[in-house]
């Protein structure tokens, strides 16, 4: 088995089902005990998934947004906590080296051990107090200037991946000013550690236990970034989210699918596959994933053909693809738990894990009212802008 780098697009993805085929048989366990699945981490680095979204230029394999997406789907039909969590490095790491946000030999560094040690990296920003950073709450983590160093105090909840994260990129307000700074933490760091509080019915193999910081000394050039008020920057990687429920709902519905086309009850002759309701619920199904497809891959090779000015201009097609993409999702499993009947809510049914996984979706960011509102402001903008032309002529 080589690695992904070294291959074509249509043999990563190939490698890529592969590897993501043996999740499967763990997921249940994992989801039970709610331990994360350490060795589906290994499959990946072990291929070179981790770098395969850092740019060519700094080493990496320098893949698509598209192309990310259908890694992601892949792997969220076999284990969703999985794909969740690795999709957040991924889409960081892209993100970071296209943008070239951070200082030139920081990023360089952090891709380096990517690349050959499979470090991974997530953004903490959320916390007890202030709830989602999407909300604009300022964070009661702290960084207190000390010389040429920072000192971090905090707690950062839904810390996602935490049990095998190398790299947290959390926000902390600057004391004595109004700032509020972006730090990277090697979590190797004395005072920082993981509390682990993970006790969600969804994703529960995603370790996003809380990360703890106590008097943790960072340099001052691991300040990177600073929050800017206002409404953030378009970003494409952020598709991994939906994506990954896509995924959930593919496996959901190819368990819905096989139970009818077996399931023979002594009242009927053949099997529920005949039925005319059974094929309404399945075909349902199928157009409302279908349609999931087709706009987020379209906004995807949209965002990848686009430069840079065109991107900052797809806030609300994103924010709508994230929208959308879940609710058809949770719709699509509910509708593949009808058809199963009683039998999906069993413990031992795959399905109502897919059920709960699935609507952990509803609670990422961008949140659906955030979305729905932005969207109507446009379409509100869209019309005074008309009238005030029409008002010219």
């Amino acid at each position: 088995m080589g690695t992904l780098q070294e291959l074509d697009m249509k043999e990563r993805l190939e490698l890529m089902e592969e590897t993501a085929r043996k999740f499967k048989d763990t997921s249940r366990e994992h989801d039970e005990n709610a331990t994360f699945p350490f060795e589906n981490f290994e499959a990946l680095k072990k291929i070179g998934y981790p770098q395969v979204t850092i740019p060519a230029e700094y080493g990496g394999g320098g893949i698509s947004l598209w192309e990310m997406l259908k890694h992601q789907e892949i792997i969220a039909k076999y284990d969703g906590a999985t794909a969740l969590s690795i999709g957040w490095h991924m889409g960081i790491i892209m993100d970071l080296g296209e943008k070239k946000s951070w200082d030139e030999e920081k990023y360089r560094k952090v891709a380096a051990d990517v690349i050959e040690n499979g470090s991974l990296i997530n953004n903490l920003a959320t916390e007890p107090a202030t709830g989602s950073p999407t909300r604009g709450g300022r964070p009661e983590s702290t960084a207190r200037k000390d010389g040429d160093k920072y000192i971090l105090n905090g707690r950062k909840t839904f810390a996602t991946l935490s049990p095998i994260l190398k790299y947290a990129v959390v926000s902390a307000s600057i004391e004595g000013t109004d700032e509020v700074g972006n730090f990277v933490v090697d979590t190797c760091l004395q005072g920082a550690h993981v509390d682990e509080t993970w006790n969600s019915v969804a994703m529960r193999a995603s370790g996003s236990h809380d990360f703890i910081m106590e008097d943790v000394e960072v340099a001052s050039e691991d300040l990177v970034s600073f929050r800017t008020p206002g409404r953030k920057a378009p970003a494409g990687w952020a598709l991994h989210i939906p994506v990954c429920y896509l995924g959930i709902a593919r496996a959901a519905q190819e368990a819905a699918v096989n139970f009818a086309a077996n399931y023979s009850p002594n009242s009927i002759k053949g099997t529920i596959s005949e039925l005319p309701n059974v094929q309404e619920k399945l075909g349902r199904i199928e157009l409302m994933l279908l349609e999931a497809e087709h706009f987020l891959y379209s906004v995807a090779r949209k965002w990848d053909q686009s430069e840079a000015e065109e991107r900052q201009l797809m806030g609300s097609e994103l924010g709508a693809v994230k929208t959308s993409i879940v609710n058809k999702a949770v719709e699509a499993v509910d509708l593949s738990m009808r058809v199963v009947g009683a039998k999906s809510l069993s413990a031992d049914n795959e399905l109502q894990r897919y059920y709960r996984n699935v609507r952990a979706g509803l609670h990422n960011p961008p949140m659906d009212d955030m979305v729905i509102i932005g969207l109507a402001k446009e379409s509100i903008g869209r019309s005074r802008e008309a009238d005030k032309e029409a008002s010219n002529i």
